[in-house]
Order: C-alpha cells, then structure tokens, then sequence
C-alpha cells in the first residue's frame, strides 16, 4: 500500500468525510495541531518514568483520535458522543488527583526542570494552541461544545502532570 497518493499536490486533502478543502483550511489546521499534539504526548511518554502517568497519556491519545476525527468531518453525526462528558470527568479527576500530591502554588514556575516535565510543558503549549484554532473554526462552522470543554481542559490536565514531574522547582518573581 501506498501512503501517497498524489491528490494532494495541488494544496488540498481531503477530510474524513470525502470533501476536498485546501490544506491550509481551519478544519484541517485544527485537527492538523490535534495530531501534532499527539505525536508530542508520544515523545513526551519516553521520558516519562511514571507508569500512571505513561497510561493516563496513552489514554489521551487514544481519544485524541477521536477529537481529530470530529475536527476532519462536517458532519460529525459519525463522531457524535466519542468525545462525552465522561472523558471531561476524568481528566478533571485526574487534574484534582495531582494537584493534591503537590504543594499549593501561587506563583509562576519556570517550565521544564527535567525532560519529562519540559516535554509535556510543549504538549500543553500545543494542545492551548489548538484550541485557539478550534475556537476559530467555531466561528465558522459547528463544533461541539463538549469537544471545545474537552480540549480545555486538556491543557490544565497536561499541566497538572508537567507540574507534577518538575523536580526543581524554579519561580518567577515579579
């Protein structure tokens, strides 16, 4: 099997559901940054000793196909309830959990005091910028308000982990 197929060459692709856009479409940009943001979690898990922490990443990245697929369709009846309030509840879940482990904090960090931290310091940075490309496409297109709460609070899940890692924390003072 061939992964080209030259339909590409003229600056579009096509989405899930077979219609053609051009490559730099919002949609394709929004579930583009989502994947980027899936490859990142993936390096970021091979600096990563934690084994809950390594399976909680596995999971995300299992739903973030989910959230793509959502993302690289108009009609996304075919993902409707992939991305579900359950998976939102979880990732809270998991943000109170760390956050309990770990001092309160009332001031900024300086991010990335060890590879595993400074890795999903990166994740989290993405996964903010795509969705700011997901809150663009809203105001084009539908997008679900779940998938929009779930990407939110993504990002405070990867930081909660990132913060949880750092193994010297360094403050900023203002």
């Amino acid at each position: 099997m061939r992964i080209y197929t030259k339909t590409g060459d003229s600056g579009e692709t096509s989405l899930y559901d077979g219609k053609r856009v051009k490559k730099d479409d919002i949609r394709v940009e929004s579930y583009g940054t989502i994947d980027e943001l899936n490859s990142m979690l993936g390096l970021a898990r091979n600096f990563i000793d934690d084994k809950e922490i390594v399976e909680i990443i596995y999971r995300i990245q299992r739903e973030l196909f989910n959230v793509a697929g959502e993302l690289a369709t108009e009609n996304s009846e075919k993902f409707k309830g992939k991305v579900a309030e359950e998976q939102i509840k979880y990732l809270e879940e998991t943000i109170d959990s760390y956050l309990e482990k770990m001092p309160k904090m009332d001031k900024f960090i300086i991010p990335g005091t060890n590879k595993a931290s400074a890795s999903l310091h990166v994740a989290r940075t993405i996964c903010r910028r795509a969705e700011r490309r997901i809150l663009t496409l809203k105001k084009e297109e539908y997008v679900s308000d779940i998938l929009i709460k779930y990407v939110n609070r993504l990002s405070d899940t990867i930081y909660a982990l990132a913060r949880y890692l750092e193994s010297d924390l360094k403050y900023v003072e203002f």
